[in-house]
């Protein structure tokens, strides 16, 4: 039977005596590296990093966003877990450890206050295309500690939906995949899906729905391991599953739930992915049945990760000049080419840029679109306006030249503002194989119109 899972948002009933605890093997710390692995027959690559850099350096500032403090802004006190520790840049906590890994070290200075790191990445739409299977993959060495000195550790490796970037009150709807959590040096991993609404709800809030299991062979703090998670939208109902060393050891069914909170968790732009250690909360406090961490909790210990990588089914790849998968969401701003338009940073869920000043007569060009050979029948936008009154336009596609006779279209006016954004869907001619897309603006008027974040194609 699977244990319950203490929710990492609140104190869990779930105790596990000091005795299971200090009865756990100290294991020898294994410091492997390797690299990211080969992409498997069938798959493409769509975001990796292997950590490779100079000892002491801090992780790659292009892939990832540090978070520091007690909160984000305006958020929750104490990430929203009850987690006692400081986060920080401070290469102690946080760096590459030159044999190509990321080290994540949990300090307790001389006050007894403690400080760790917690890193997140800058791309917030990992997402299957339809029909796709999204494969989220870590090589992880959990902190080599347990027993008493390890009360109060929790490492994870994690995926956030990204409307809760700037809001940070729409948890769980959004959705978390726990891909890998572990706390007080057990030998255990374990995978966890939050959703819906809290407390209660379909997903068991504040717990969530979860499983655990011993790592294979090695202990999990004793050794690298290895953490997926699939989400499968290539079968109906779709699926979500969990592995560690390639063995599967949790799944859920789309079919579980009702069709209000599985859009809330799946219909968004998709997830960014987050590394970090804490200490204490909700977690390990419920599984130890007191606060921690302790006066016997060691400090000093480091959570290494090998490398992160996501993969996705189908050989379409991902970027130019090889090409993008229709059924992706495609950002606006990585066009190949364009006329009359500019960029800007975005308030939108995900954040990154948008495409802006857009008026009739101008473009954007997507070479390489891969539409594969079942028929997309809808195109889908993501935009805004803060149009003057009576000023409005027309959002087109067409293939292979900015003349071509649209395959689509929808009309767009004032949403409210220049960063107030909505998801507009339109009809097109069906389309498969690969084509040059080009978003083409047409207005009776010479005003900007329009702004533009995002764009994908789907089925129906």
């Amino acid at each position: 039977m699977t244990p319950a899972i203490p929710r990492r948002r609140r104190l869990a009933t779930l105790a596990v005596t000091l005795a299971a605890l200090t009865g756990l093997l100290v294991q020898v710390a294994v410091s492997a590296s390797a690299a990211v692995p080969p992409t498997p027959s069938g798959w493409s690559l769509v975001w990796s990093d292997d950590f490779d850099g100079s000892a002491g350096s801090l992780p790659s500032s292009s892939n990832w966003i540090i978070d520091t403090g007690h909160s984000y802004p305006g958020g929750p006190a104490n990430w929203g877990t009850g987690e006692i520790q400081n986060y920080t840049s401070d290469p102690a906590n946080l760096g590459l450890d030159g044999s190509g890994n990321l080290r994540i070290t949990a300090l307790r200075g001389a006050s007894g206050e403690w400080t760790s790191a917690r890193i997140e990445t800058r791309r917030a739409d990992f997402k299957p295309a339809d029909g796709r299977i999204l494969r989220i993959e870590g090589r992880v060495q959990m902190p080599n500690v347990t027993g008493q000195a390890a009360l109060g550790y929790w490492p994870a490796f994690w995926a956030l939906g990204s409307p809760y970037r700037g809001n940070y009150w729409n948890w769980p709807g959004i959705g978390e995949f726990d891909i890998m959590e572990n706390v007080n040096g057990i030998n255990s991993v374990w995978g966890v899906l939050h959703c819906g609404v809290s407390p209660g709800g379909p997903c068991n809030e504040t717990n969530g729905l979860g499983a655990s299991r011993a790592c294979p062979g090695a202990t999990c703090q004793s050794a690298f391991h290895t953490y997926r998670f699939e989400w499968d939208r290539s079968v109906s109902p779709n699926q979500l599953r969990w592995y560690v060393d390639g063995q599967q050891f949790h799944a859920l069914s789309q079919s579980q739930f009702d069709a209000t909170t599985w859009s809330n968790m799946t219909g968004h732009a998709g997830y960014f992915l987050l590394l970090n250690l804490a200490m204490g909360g909700g977690f390990p406090d419920g599984v130890a049945g007191f606060r921690t961490p302790t006066a016997a909790t060691v400090p000093g210990r480091s959570m290494l990760v090998d490398y992160v990588a996501v993969w996705q089914s189908g050989t379409a790849p991902t970027d130019p000049p090889g090409g993008v998968d229709a059924r992706s969401t495609i950002q606006a701003e990585r066009y190949q080419a364009q006329s009359g338009t500019g960029l800007e940073t975005t308030t939108d869920i995900g954040g990154g840029q948008n495409v802006g000043w857009i008026s009739g007569g101008d473009w954007l060009r997507y070479d390489g679109v891969d539409f594969g050979t079942q028929a997309a029948r809808q195109f889908k936008a993501r935009v805004a306006s803060g149009a003057a009154a009576g000023v409005s336009g027309l959002v087109q596609v067409r293939l292979g030249s900015p003349t071509a006779p649209p395959i689509g279209e929808f009309a767009v006016a004032n949403t409210g503002g220049w960063q107030s954004w909505r998801t507009i869907p339109a009809n097109i001619s069906p389309v498969t194989g690969r084509h040059t897309v080009y978003l083409t603006f047409a207005s009776g008027q010479p005003a900007d119109f329009v702004n533009v974040n995002w764009f994908t194609f789907a089925t129906s």
